[in-house]
């Protein structure tokens, strides 16, 4: 019997088995991902979009909306370049086809298979052929030809198929970087194979049968392409993702926001939800720029130049983990390739992660103007049962060094994680009982054992001894910022006002933060810090320090010169705090961390 149309409930249940078929195939497509980089996440990238539609497989089939629906799930569920991209032409094909009929006839189908390619181009700024972009041009101009042959829709599909198959298989001739690895691309196999689930739905009802994958030959050693091309420093480093709601969304004045930050860029969506990609060093300038079109609903942030040296460039079998809150240089942490977890700030309602996408240097903008003052959190714990899995997979032995348990859950978070893994990885989490410089200290002091080949017990060891040799000392020109953030009470805050109390701010032996001295002016604070710091020369001698600060550039001069002459030393580093310190310390702290001898 000629099939001339199909109803909704067939074709929503033939987009769930095209999703199904590229899960199926997620590995696969991971192993052979190459372009546009080689960070291997292609197949999970286009699975969590697969994930995303499926979700709504046990919605109620009746439900008039249901592809509107899968549409905007794909949008939410898009991760990467190729989900993206993915995501908008399901938009495309979905928004093109007339949703209040229940029948969607030969040529309606045609036509909005046709008229969602353009949709896929214009998410990107910079469109490449060789890449799922031509497969999905040219398989709508496949059928377009083959329409004149039949108007059966299961056997015209059918037949584009095999016309597909060799398509794909062209696109390892298209593009330098796949011939180079005998691959097709990624982002093409995995639309290739939704055309399967799709088509084989369409034709037989079949939504879970594995279908025979003939472009996994090259690859059958699960060893991947061997040509990894080296992350070079002129690349761009962040592979940098949101999701926008709000009203008159202009995908064209997003991309028009941020052309100048990075490259892969793909903008897709709609006018009142947007996905937005892109390649960028400066992921805090996107999401800034971002803050002026609507509510940003999530956000990504992977540091593509860290992926490649875990996957291509290990230094060590021995891999630090620390967190944001800990004060240390980017040098520093690119040097030893330390793994810095970012803590999450919540804004306005949208959540940021700290030294990430949101600095303290762009916090300082717009810190005074806002009416709820922002609230911290620790990282997610199945995020990070994950992230400890994956580098599980690459290191034999696991360092984590967190900001004192008593100032955050951040470290029961990394504990409760360290569980999952199986006793084949050595892993230790530390609580620092410190934060910001001090914490940054003992980091660095880790990562330069590891580097000097030390035993995994001997760090440990040295870095249980050390934190009861740290020691910060802040001095903070106003409790406003403590108030607003609900460190101290408000009446402490007014207190303070009348008597111009300029508190020195310390942590003690447990962790806790303390009131280590008081001074009723800066003055006063910064004469008190190196009276103690004199002393504690003398008693111990310092063995190493650092400064750290918000927006204070004099202040950091006058430190540096004071506690150079006490010391005879120069500050092992200077740097501003996190944005999560600077948050609570506000505009104008200074500290200086040490760890003596």
């Amino acid at each position: 019997m000629k099939v001339m149309t199909l109803n909704q409930d067939k074709f929503y249940f033939s987009l769930l088995a095209g999703a199904k078929s590229v899960l199926k195939h997620k590995d696969t497509l991971n192993k052979i991902n190459v372009f546009p980089v080689a960070d291997g996440d292609t197949g999970t990238n286009l699975a969590s979009l697969m994930n995303a539609i499926l979700d709504e497989s046990s919605a109620d089939t009746s439900d008039k909306n249901k592809l509107l629906i899968v549409a905007d799930r794909a949008l939410e569920g898009a991760r990467g370049n190729s989900g993206i991209i993915f995501a908008q032409y399901l938009n495309g094909l979905i928004n093109e086809l007339d949703t209040s009929k229940e029948d969607i006839d030969f040529e309606s189908l045609l036509g909005a298979i046709d008229k969602a390619v353009p949709y896929a181009y214009d998410a990107v700024s910079e469109p490449v052929e060789g890449t799922m972009l031509t497969l999905m041009r040219e398989w709508s101009e496949t059928l377009a030809l083959l329409k004149e042959k039949t108007q059966d829709i299961t056997i015209l599909l059918a037949e584009s198929f095999d016309t597909l198959r060799h398509l794909l298989a062209e696109t390892t001739e298209k593009l330098d970087v796949l011939k180079q690895n005998n691959v097709v691309d990624a982002g093409a196999k995995g639309f290739f194979h939704f055309v399967e689930g799709f088509m084989h739905y369409l034709r037989d009802g079949i939504m879970d049968e594995m279908y025979e994958d003939s472009f996994d030959a090259n690859n059958s050693d699960n060893e991947g392409p061997e040509n990894h091309e080296a992350f070079e420093e002129g690349d761009y480093r962040y592979c940098t993702e949101a999701l926008i709601t709000g009203e008159n969304l202009s995908a064209k004045a997003i991309k028009k926001t941020l052309h100048d930050l990075g490259n892969s860029m793909v903008v897709a969506g709609n006018e009142s939800k947007v996905r937005v990609h892109i390649h960028t060093n400066e992921p805090d300038k996107v999401f800034f720029r971002l803050r002026d079109f609507g509510h940003i609903k999530q956000q990504k942030v992977d540091d593509m130049k860290r992926q490649h040296e875990v996957r291509n460039a290990r230094k060590y079998d021995t891999v630090i983990v620390t967190d944001s809150i800990a004060d240390l240089p980017q040098t520093m942490v690119d040097r030893y390739q330390i793994q810095q977890i970012p803590l999450i700030l919540t804004i306005e309602g949208s959540d940021y992660y700290d030294k990430l996408t949101i600095t303290s240097d762009k916090f300082y903008q717009f810190m005074d103007e806002l009416k709820d003052y922002p609230k911290s959190a620790q990282p997610n714990l199945k995020q990070m049962q994950n992230f400890f899995s994956y580098l599980s997979t690459y290191y034999k032995k696991i360092i984590v060094i967190s900001v004192s348990s008593k100032m955050s859950g951040t470290h029961n978070v990394f504990k409760q994680a360290a569980k999952t893994l199986d006793d084949s990885v050595q892993i230790e989490v530390i609580d620092s009982k410190q934060n910001s410089g001090t914490q940054g200290l003992l980091v660095m002091r880790a990562a330069e054992m590891v580097d000097e080949g030390s035993k995994f017990k001997d760090i440990v060891q040295t870095l249980n001894t050390l934190r009861d040799k740290a020691c910060i000392l802040v001095s903070v020109k106003t409790l406003k910022y403590m108030v607003r953030g609900g460190r101290v009470s408000k009446a402490t805050g007014v207190i303070g006002k009348i008597t111009n109390l300029k508190p020195v701010i310390s942590i003690d032996n447990t962790g806790e933060g303390i009131i280590f001295a008081k001074g009723f002016s800066v003055k006063m604070s910064t004469n008190k810090i190196f009276k103690h710091l004199e002393k504690v020369n003398q008693e111990h001698g310092i063995e190493r320090y650092a400064i750290v600060h918000a927006k204070a550039d004099a202040r950091v001069t006058e430190y540096i010169a004071k506690a150079k002459a006490i010391t005879g030393m120069d500050p092992i580093y200077t740097m501003d705090i996190s944005t999560i310190v600077a948050m609570n310390a506000g505009i104008g702290t200074v500290a200086i961390a040490y760890i003596t001898k």
